[in-house]
């Protein structure tokens, strides 16, 4: 009778060395990578833009004149919270086959398409994220910037912005945490990612067993290794502040 040594090492030469089966997860992980740091950043873009209306019309809400701008403003901000209920208010997995087989029915770059669907996700989430450390910025950095002759954009923009970064930031690298094992159902709609690399191994081995469980360890190390970065960048903002 083969030991359980021998019979793991049938398994393993069967799922990851014949055939170079192995190159399916590595091909995955960057596939995963690529659409974590794309819809990351459009995310942090949508998020940002989003903070800054919700932030200035709760802010002016009570001294802003009823001016045209101001309904103008007042739409864009309704326009927003709409956008916040239904992207945080719907799985993320029915929003990417909406983008992909309805809205983007004529691309075969499933990529980009789930990468754009992660980031309008991802945006609803770093919005509030940000609107927060906005609204949490004392009123006293806002009358400042108008001693120094700072108007309204600029406040934001010099003042109040890189505050708010610098306070949230732990926020955003854990939603980026976040984004990344999301990802992992980007295979619904046929992108070749990490999580479907295992599944066309576990397809063509008829073993569950290994290549999952090797998805599973992957997902797991790059999660430890980014959670060791935002522990480190953590230190270094408490470090700052003295």
């Amino acid at each position: 009778m083969a030991s359980w040594f021998e019979r793991f090492k049938a398994d393993f030469d069967l799922n990851f060395i014949q055939a170079n089966r192995w190159k399916y997860l590595l091909d995955g992980l960057g596939t995963t990578l690529l659409i974590t740091l794309l819809a990351g950043i459009l995310g942090i873009i949508i998020g940002v833009f989003i903070a800054m209306i919700r932030s200035t019309y709760d802010k002016t809400a009570e001294t802003a004149r009823p001016t045209l701008g101001r309904r103008l403003f007042g739409v864009a901000n309704g326009l927003c919270r709409i956008y916040l209920t239904v992207l945080r208010g719907t799985p993320v997995v029915v929003q990417l086959m909406i983008i992909y087989f309805v809205i983007f029915a004529w691309s075969d770059n499933g990529t980009m398409v789930a990468a754009l669907a992660f980031g309008l996700n991802s945006g609803a989430y770093v919005a509030e994220i940000v609107r927060g450390g906005i609204m949490a910025i004392d009123n006293g950095q806002f009358e400042a910037g108008r001693s120094l002759g700072f108007n309204y954009v600029q406040t934001m923009r010099f003042i109040i912005i890189p505050q708010t970064i610098k306070n949230v930031l732990p926020s955003l690298s854990n939603e980026f945490i976040a984004l990344l094992k999301e990802t992992s159902v980007a295979g619904y709609v046929a992108v070749k990612d990490l999580t479907k690399g295992g599944d066309i191994i576990r397809s063509r081995t008829y073993s569950a067993f290994l290549p999952l469980i090797a998805v599973a360890l992957i997902y797991l190390a790059l999660v430890m290794f980014f959670t060791w970065l935002v522990g480190i960048q953590e230190r270094r903002l408490r470090n700052s502040d003295h």
